[in-house]
């Protein structure tokens, strides 16, 4: 029996998709079993990278989810919409989904998740999260058997490449963003990445696999790296950190299990060097996950592109054809979603971490005292305090590092230092891992 596979978009993905299937040799040995039958596509005048059969390509993408002959439909085309429709309509019509569209999955995946378990499809997305890592399958299945308590990641490539040059190169944000565009790392239009909605898409999908929850995509705290300077690059290398965009996800336990939460979040973090992800550089992505009994786990690789990309697409295909073969009138527990109730995650004002402030001052006497006693009234203990020598404009620029303190305190600390008569500005304000 052949499986035939709907493929949805020839762009880069579908490209890297549709090369895959057609130089199968030394590949797995189910791939001459599978066909492309059908590929969907916006535009059928567009040149593309690949040789494909004219008589299988359409721009009618929902003749190919309505199609009783196709097994497996292949969303690989992103955005919302059409994407949303097309993978509900072929839910809907019996068919089993394999997607990389994170942004669909954080958004609607309690709807899709739901119809598919209704129809006894599957819904395969380990492109959805890091690229060629296997993080999902690792979640999904290797790592079954452990109680997850944190998973930590730089899963955007773009940003920790532009992160990677201003450490390395000691470049400012625009120019390094503005390279980044030229090479093709990051879009015309940066939003997603460097704002951290990318990155916030993936933690919604790996904290919901890691806890065996649902996860709301608008409970995650979110914030990007457009704040981050040359300046505050240099001064976390002379404290010992670096600097990267993070998803931090961390089961919080209490004496009542009600009280129990989880702590999501994606925000620039200051690493110390020594920390298993602080080398991991360029558009590289890592997951580091911490569980019993398993202890750390760390997981690295390309996080993007076509080959990464369409690896984990084609890995997803492939486990679908052979729970078929295998499993042809029964449900493996394994590939599907057992998630029915949401996690309670709490505020970022509950979090308790550590803070890096960069502050300008005044040059005037008393400044570090003033600063002391802000901190001092809302229970901040400092770490570290470093004042530069060089002054500009009468300024004064001071860098504090502080204990572990609750979110609350210390924003509370600086509303209080943001009134001080000494104070000029606070240009940056950072969490620390």
């Amino acid at each position: 029996m052949t499986y035939k596979v709907g493929l949805l978009g020839l762009g880069t993905v579908g490209t890297g998709v549709a090369k895959i299937f057609q130089a199968p040799a030394g590949r797995h040995p189910l791939l001459p079993e599978i066909e492309i039958a059908l590929v969907g596509v916006r535009s059928l005048n567009k040149q593309r990278d690949v040789a494909i059969n004219a008589e299988i390509v359409t721009d009618d993408l929902e003749s190919i989810v309505n199609d009783p002959a196709i097994d497996i439909v292949v969303e690989v085309i992103g955005g919302i919409e059409p994407a949303k429709s097309l993978i509900l309509k072929a839910i809907a019509n019996g068919k089993h989904v394999v997607t990389a569209n994170k942004a669909v999955i954080a958004r609607y995946g309690n709807e899709i998740f739901t119809a598919a378990k209704q129809k006894g499809v599957y819904v395969m997305l380990e492109a959805a999260a890091c690229g060629g890592i296997p993080v999902i399958q690792v979640l999904k299945q290797s790592l079954g058997g452990n109680r997850i308590s944190e998973l930590t990641g730089i899963v955007n490539g773009t940003t920790n490449y532009i992160l990677s040059r201003m450490y390395f190169e000691g470049a400012d944000f625009g120019a390094t963003l503005a390279e980044a565009q030229k090479l093709g790392y990051a879009e015309a239009d940066p939003t997603a990445d460097v704002d951290g909605f990318d990155a916030a898409d993936k933690m919604t999908i790996l904290a919901s696999l890691a806890f065996g929850d649902r996860i709301k995509l608008e409970d995650i705290y979110r914030e990007g790296i457009r704040s981050i300077t040359s300046a505050d690059i240099n001064y976390a290398k002379e404290l010992g950190f670096t600097i990267k965009l993070l998803g931090i996800a961390r089961r919080v336990e209490a004496k009542d299990a009600q009280d129990r939460h989880l702590e999501i979040r994606v925000h620039p973090t200051l690493i110390p060097i020594q920390h298993p992800l602080a080398n991991i550089h360029g558009v590289t992505n890592a997951v580091r996950i911490e569980g019993d009994p398993i202890g750390e786990v760390v997981l690295s690789g390309p996080g993007a592109g076509s080959g990464a990309t369409a690896s984990a697409v084609v890995a997803d295909i492939i486990n679908v054809v052979a729970v078929l073969k295998s499993l042809p009138n029964q449900i493996n527990q394994l590939m599907g979603c057992s998630h029915e109730h949401y996690a309670k995650i709490a505020p970022i004002e509950n979090t308790v971490t550590q803070f890096y402030a960069r502050l300008l001052t005044h040059d005037k006497p008393g400044v570090i005292g003033d600063l002391g006693t802000a901190f001092g009234k809302h229970s901040v203990s400092l770490n570290a305090i470093l004042q530069k020598n060089t002054i500009h404009d009468g300024l004064a620029e001071i860098v504090v590092v502080t204990q572990k303190v609750s979110e609350l305190n210390f924003q509370q600390a600086i509303a209080t230092i943001r009134d001080l008569p000494t104070l000029h500005s606070i240009p940056t304000v950072l969490r620390v891992i």
